[in-house]
Parts: structure tokens; sequence; C-alpha cells
């Protein structure tokens, strides 16, 4: 059964209290950070801290993704090798993932784990697609600051200067059958904008939105989740296809408009989405 990606929370991996208030947040996924949320100095002793943890607390069912520096810094490979066999990591997050050779490295370092990347310059979208073949590759996540950083873009709402990006990332994904999750939304008191962008991620194909603040999970929980509508239309829509075939046709109509495979297809993605949704809630 697929599993969702609807909320995905980063936790610094510094703070204790955090890491300590995780465990009872209702989000599919946390990226444990060991990268921008951690000052230079505090590098080493957020290592050692996030393997206790992790040794220690229960985040199941959650999924545990661990954001390991730059292998460009003085701490990337030491945060990969110490987390390598560690169980209560599921997955390492590469920073800045330019090309494939930027995940070689780190598979060559991390043991059997699965690898994400960050994808979040210039060089990145431009090798989308060949990140997202390889071979290692489970997931994508957008880091839209970073990007915009290298773009010299402005802020829109609509993020229209990142469109293209945005897009290369999530065609390249769908491609490849990788989960892809969306950027921050930056003003987590701001709840009608993080509703809209989220939304929006939504309705282009995200399967989820990376967090800042404990406060912005509800929001992206209910955005990409199948609504009461949503599952009714799927139910609905198999139930007349199946209809149609016993009668020998292969199209239905349901409420003026023709159902075919595709739309069958897409109904049981609906469906199987809210029923792995249900089961983490249980």
């Amino acid at each position: 059964m697929m599993r969702p990606y609807r909320s995905v929370l980063y936790i610094p991996g510094s703070k204790e209290r955090a890491l300590e208030k995780a465990r009872e947040l209702p989000v599919d996924a946390i990226i444990f950070d060991l990268e921008d949320a951690v000052a230079p100095e505090e590098k080493v002793a957020a290592r050692e801290t996030l393997a206790r943890f992790l040794a220690e607390v229960d985040y199941a069912p959650r999924a545990r993704i661990l954001r390991i520096n730059g292998f460009d810094t003085d701490w990337g490979r030491a945060d990969a090798a110490a987390f390598a066999g560690h169980p209560g990591v599921e997955a390492i997050l590469v920073p800045k993932v330019n090309g494939p050779a930027d995940l070689d490295a780190v598979a060559a370092v991390a043991g059997d784990k699965p690898l994400w990347a960050m994808m979040e310059t210039a060089a990145g979208m431009l090798n989308a697609a060949a990140i997202a073949a390889h071979p290692r590759l489970q997931g994508m996540v957008m880091g839209t600051n970073d990007l915009a950083k290298e773009l010299g873009s402005r802020f829109r709402a609509d993020r229209a200067p990142l469109m293209a990006g945005l897009g290369l990332c999530l065609l390249a994904a769908k491609a490849f059958g990788r989960v892809i999750v969306d950027g921050v939304y930056n003003a987590f008191r701001d709840e009608a904008g993080l509703r809209a962008e989220a939304e929006q991620g939504r309705d282009m194909g995200f399967d989820g939105k990376t967090l800042i603040h404990p406060a912005q999970v509800e929001i992206a929980n209910a955005a990409f989740a199948p609504s009461s509508e949503e599952i009714d239309l799927a139910e609905r829509q198999i139930a007349a296809f199946n209809a149609a075939q016993a009668q020998g046709q292969g199209v239905a109509v349901l409420d003026g408009r023709i159902v075919e495979n595709l739309h069958v297809a897409s109904a049981q993605a609906v469906l199987a989405k809210a029923r792995a949704i249900a089961m983490l809630a249980d």
C-alpha cells in the first residue's frame, strides 16, 4: 500500500525539546535535520544527540528521513557514516544535489539506506531526470528557498518564477516513480497563504509539502488528503465503469462525463491514498 507523505516536517537534530515533541505530532514524515537548522559549532553534538534519540524514541509510523550535511563540508561524510547502519533512520536526504554523482558519493558511505535528493540548485533542475533515475533514489524534496536565492527571483504568491524548476522535478519524479514533496512555506502564521500554496502543489501533482513548524501540519494534511467528495466520486466512477463493462461496454457515463480506464486508475489511486491515511490514524 502506498505511504502518504502529506506533511513532512523538518526537525533540528540539535533541539531535544523539538525531538521529544515530534513523536506526538500527526505528521506523515519527519526530516531530522543536521544541515541548515544546525549551527556549525553544534554539528558534531547534534549528530550525537540525534543518534541517541533515534535509538531510544519510536517515531513510527512516521517516515524517518535524515538530512545530512553536504560532502563538501567537514561533517557530511561523518553524518552519512554514523547513520548508515542506524535502525532509526529509514532514508538519507542529500542536500544540493546537482547530478547523479552527488548521490553516488553518498551511496558509497551510507550502507544500504535509500536516498532522497534535495532539489534546490539550477544544475539540479536541469539534471532532474538523471537524478530521479538513480537506482538508490526514493524521493525528491524541493528546496524552493535555495532555488529562489540562486535564481535571484522575487517572491510571488503564485510562484511563477519557480514553476520551470518545480515542473522539471515533478516530471522527473513521476517518470521514475519517485515520491516528491513541495518546498516550505516560510510565513508559518499565514494560514491562508499556506493553504493556497499547499493546494497549488497538490493540484500540480506533488505528494505533500515540507513544513517548518508544527502549526502547519493540519493544513498540509487536509490539503493533500482526498476529500470526502473525491472519495465519493472515485467510488462511483469505479462502480459505473464496472457496470458498463458487465454490459459489454468499454466506457461509462457518470454525471454527464465519460469514465474510461484512465479515470478508473486515478479513482483507485484516490481510494488507496485514503486507505493509507486511515491506517496511519488507527
